[in-house]
This record gives C-alpha cells, structure tokens and sequence, in this order.
C-alpha cells in the first residue's frame, strides 16, 4: 500500500467530524476546530454549559422561536475554550466546522479575528452571513472532501478482523 498524507484542510476537517461525537445536542451534532499556524488552539462541539441540563438527557431542548437555546454552537465553544484556557488568541487563525456558522456565530468568528472559515457542509447558510464575513475579510471556504483520504479514515478506524 502507498504512503497517503492528507492535506491540512482534510487533517482538520477529519478531527472536526471526530469532535461532533461529543456534541449534546441531537438536533446537530456539530465540531469546530480552532487552528493558528497549523496548530489545534481550540476546539469546540454543540453543548449545554458545563454544569447545566443536556438536550440529550430528560430536561430535552429548550426551544425558542423554532431554535434550541440550551446549546452553544461549536463554533461559540470552541472561541470561549480559548479564552477560559488564555495564552493564545484566535487573531489569524483558521476554523474548520462540520457545518457552516450561523449568524451569530459569524459575528464572533469576525470578533475575534479569524480569518477563514472552512465548513463541510452549508447549514443554514444565508446571503448575510456570507456578506458579513465577506466584508470583515473572513474567507468562507467550502471543503471538499478527498475521496482517497475518506477511503484511509474508513481504514484507519475500522479494526482488524478478528
């Protein structure tokens, strides 16, 4: 078998996909990976606060205007894990997200200084956010998934036939 390495956005993206299975919030298991220089800073999944009721467990979703608002999105997780650890910042850096932010999430993307944002798959992807990170100078770039690196991951996390 050759050697693959996968490019950084197929690295990031995967540890972003592996970061959803933590996520809370059945309605959108989502992951976020903050990276600066090619280095993991932060990560971030769909998630109550620490010490407050899941969506997942009894107390369920607790529902605004058709959204759950229990949950912060990955993306806010991923920004406020940096800032309660310190020592680093997000100016520059790079988010890879299983889905694309939302408005809100833009916004504080934009805030703290990220300057791409690469999401697997559109979620509720609106012309605003678009302009918005657009006209803050954040790239939003969509992955596209490399069927040769897909078919390694498939590999490397299936085990070995007993």
């Amino acid at each position: 078998m050759t050697y693959f390495r996968p490019s950084w956005d197929d690295y990031f993206m995967a540890i972003a996909k592996i970061i959803t299975t933590r996520g809370t919030c059945d309605r959108a298991r989502v992951g976020a990976v903050l990276v600066k220089n090619k280095r993991i800073i932060s990560t971030g999944y769909n998630g109550a606060p620490p010490g407050l009721p899941e969506c997942d467990g009894p107390e369920g979703h607790l529902m605004e205007e058709g959204h759950c608002i229990r949950t912060l999105h990955a993306e806010e997780n991923a920004i406020l894990q940096l800032a309660a650890i310190g020592g680093s910042s997000a100016e520059g850096a790079t988010l890879y997200t299983t889905h694309s932010p939302c408005y809100h999430c833009a916004k504080k993307i934009i805030m703290v200084g990220v300057k791409r944002v690469v999401a697997a798959q559109a979620y509720r992807i609106t012309q605003d956010v678009r302009e918005v990170l657009q006209k803050a100078g954040v790239t939003l770039d969509m992955y596209a998934p490399n069927p040769e690196w897909d078919a390694k991951l498939v590999e490397t996390f299936t085990p070995p036939a007993v």
